[in-house]
C-alpha cells in the first residue's frame, strides 16, 4: 500500500516538476523573443540645413548631392571677428563655415500654448524638438493631440547649451528666472515634449556627445522590448549659437579650414560643425501591424559600447571597440554580416578617425564578402557637416530613406582615397548615386555614431516588410472628388499650411489619395 502511495506521490511531483520546467522554458523563450523583437519606424520628422525641413526635402538634398555648408551667418556670430588662419590663436577659428538652419529664432509659441516670456527663455533646441516631434507623429498618422495618457516614451540626444552661454555673455544673467531653468536644463528637452503632449512613458535626455541621438534610439528600442512603453519618440537636436566651442575645437586642429568634411578622402583634414534636428516614431513591429501603421523600416538590432582604451587620450577612437560594436549589433539582429549592403558611417573626415573606422567595418562586415557585392560606405556629414548630438539621427533617417528609395545617395568631396585606408577590402564609397538592387532578402543598412567622449552606437536597420508599406494610393473606380480639410490655430498658420499642401500635392511624386 505504501509502495503505491510513494509511486503516486512521485508521479505527482514529477508532473509538477515537468510543469515548472515547461513554464520556465516558455518564459525564457518569451524573453528571448522580446529581446529580439523587431522595432518598426512608423514616422519621421526633421529639420536640416539646405531647406531639408521634411524627410521628402531631406531626400531631395541627399539625392541631388547638395552641400548645405555656408559661411557663418551674422545672426550667429561675427565670422570675420572670430576668424584667424592660425589654429593656435586664442578665441579664434580657422574655419568661417558651418551648416545652419533658417529661422532659428522663429517659434509658434501660441500653437503649443506657451507664454511669450517662457518661449523667449527656451533653448531653440527645445523649440525644435517640440515642432519636429509633432511633425513626426503626424507623419506616423498619429494625432499628436490624442496621445495624452499613453505610454509613449521620449528619448532625446543633446550635447550643446549655447543659448544659455550666449545669454550670460550678453550680460542677461541678472534677468534669469525659473523659466531659464525649464528652458535650458537638458532634462527639459525630453520633459517638455512629454509634458505638452501628455505622454506618460519614460522621458530621458541622453548626453554622450556626438553619439547622443543614436544612443537615444538604442535606449528607446530597449524600452519598447522591455515593455516599458508602447511607442517612443527618439532623436536629437543641435544648434550653434556661441563661437566659443568652435574656437576651442579649432585649437585642437579638428576643424577643416575649407569647411568641408572630406570623409575617407586623402585630403581629409577635419570636419565642419552643423545644426539639425531629427525624430523617429518607434513601435514594436507586431503592434505597428496590429494598428495598421505604415512601416518605413525596421530596426533589427543595436548596440552601445565605450572605447575603454586608457592607452591613448579620451578622445582617441578605438578600432577594436568599433569592430566589436558592429559585430554585437549584427548578432543582436540575427543576420548574416554579408547582408549589410550599406553603412552610414560616423565619418567626420579626420585623418585619424577615418582609417580606424573603415578598418573596423571591414573587419566586422567584409570577411568572406565577394568582390562583386561590395560594402558601400558613406556619410551625411559631407552634406551637412557634423551635426554633433543630431548626427546619429541624421544618419538613421538617411539610411531609412536610402532603403525606401532603393538608392544610395552620393558621398560628396571624395576624389582620392585616403592612403592610410586599405582599399583592397571590398569597401566602396559612392561618389555618385548608386542603385541598390533587390536581392533574395530585404536590404539592410548599418548606422554608426561615435561620441568624442568614447561612447559608440550602431543600429542595424532593414527595409520595411512588403506588407508594411501602405504608401500606394488605393484603387479608384473612375474619377472622384477628394475633400481635404485644412485647419490651423491662426489665420497666418492656416495660409502657410494651405501653401504647404498646394506645394506637396502639385509635386510630381504626390499621389492625391
Amino acid at each position: 500500500m505504501s509502495g503505491s502511495t510513494d509511486a503516486a506521490e512521485y508521479a505527482t511531483r514529477l508532473r509538477q516538476a515537468l510543469g515548472t520546467i515547461q513554464r520556465l522554458r516558455a518564459r525564457a523563450e518569451a524573453a528571448e523573443r522580446a529581446a529580439a523583437e523587431p522595432i518598426a519606424i512608423v514616422g519621421m520628422g526633421c529639420r536640416f540645413p539646405g531647406g531639408a525641413d521634411s524627410p521628402a526635402a531631406f531626400w531631395r538634398l541627399l539625392r541631388d548631392g547638395v552641400d548645405a555648408v555656408t559661411e557663418v551667418p551674422p545672426d550667429r556670430w561675427d565670422a570675420d571677428a572670430h576668424y584667424d588662419p592660425d589654429p593656435d590663436a586664442p578665441g579664434k577659428s580657422v574655419s568661417r563655415w558651418g551648416s545652419f538652419l533658417d529661422g532659428i529664432d522663429r517659434f509658434d509659441a501660441q500653437f503649443f500654448s506657451i507664454a511669450p516670456r517662457e518661449a523667449e527663455a527656451m533653448d531653440p533646441q527645445q523649440r525644435l524638438l517640440l515642432e519636429v516631434s509633432w511633425e513626426a507623429l503626424e507623419d506616423a498618422g498619429m494625432d499628436p493631440t490624442a496621445q495624452a495618457g499613453t505610454r509613449c516614451g521620449v528619448y532625446v540626444g543633446i550635447a550643446a547649451g549655447d543659448y544659455q552661454t550666449r545669454q550670460v555673455a550678453a550680460g542677461n544673467a541678472a534677468g534669469f528666472d525659473f523659466h531659464t531653468i525649464t528652458g535650458n536644463f537638458p532634462s527639459f528637452l525630453s520633459g517638455r515634449v512629454s509634458h505638452l503632449l501628455g505622454l506618460q512613458g519614460p522621458s530621458l535626455a541622453v548626453s554622450t556627445a556626438c553619439s547622443s541621438s543614436l544612443v537615444a534610439v538604442h535606449l528607446a528600442c530597449r524600452a519598447l522590448r522591455a515593455g516599458e512603453c508602447d511607442a517612443a519618440l527618439a532623436g536629437g537636436a543641435n544648434v550653434l549659437l556661441a563661437p566659443e566651442v568652435t574656437s576651442t575645437i579649432s585649437r585642437s586642429r579638428a576643424l577643416a579650414p575649407d569647411g568641408r568634411c572630406k570623409t575617407f578622402d586623402a585630403a581629409a583634414d577635419g570636419y565642419v560643425r552643423g545644426e539639425g534636428c531629427g525624430v523617429v516614431v518607434l513601435k514594436r513591429l507586431a503592434d505597428a501591424r496590429r494598428d495598421g501603421d505604415r512601416v518605413l523600416a525596421v530596426i533589427r538590432g543595436s548596440a552601445v559600447n565605450h572605447d575603454g582604451d586608457a592607452s591613448g587620450g579620451i578622445t582617441v577612437p578605438s578600432g577594436e571597440a568599433q569592430r566589436r560594436l558592429v559585430e554585437e549589433a549584427v548578432a543582436g539582429a540575427g543576420i548574416d554580416p554579408l547582408r549589410v549592403g550599406y553603412v552610414e558611417a560616423h565619418g567626420t573626415g579626420t585623418p585619424l578617425g577615418d582609417p580606424i573606422e573603415l578598418r573596423a567595418l571591414a573587419g566586422a562586415l567584409c570577411r568572406g564578402r565577394p568582390a562583386d557585392r561590395p560594402l558601400w560606405v558613406g556619410s551625411v556629414k559631407t552634406n551637412l557637416g557634423h551635426t554633433e548630438a543630431a548626427a546619429g539621427i541624421a544618419g538613421l533617417i538617411k539610411a531609412v530613406l536610402a532603403l525606401r528609395h532603393a538608392e544610395i545617395p552620393p558621398h560628396l568631396h571624395f576624389r582620392e582615397g585616403n592612403p592610410m585606408i586599405d582599399w583592397s577590402a571590398p569597401v566602396r564609397v559612392p561618389s555618385a548615386a548608386e542603385p541598390w538592387p533587390a536581392g533574395g532578402e530585404p536590404r539592410v543598412a548599418g548606422v554608426s555614431s561615435f561620441g568624442i567622449s568614447g561612447t559608440n552606437a550602431h543600429v542595424i536597420v532593414e527595409e520595411a516588410p512588403a506588407d508594411g508599406d501602405v504608401d500606394e494610393a488605393p484603387a479608384e473606380d473612375g474619377e472622384r472628388t477628394l475633400l481635404l480639410p485644412v485647419s490651423a490655430r491662426s489665420e497666418g498658420a492656416l495660409r502657410e499650411l494651405a501653401r504647404a499642401y498646394r506645394d506637396r500635392l502639385t509635386a510630381p511624386d504626390a499621389p492625391p489619395a
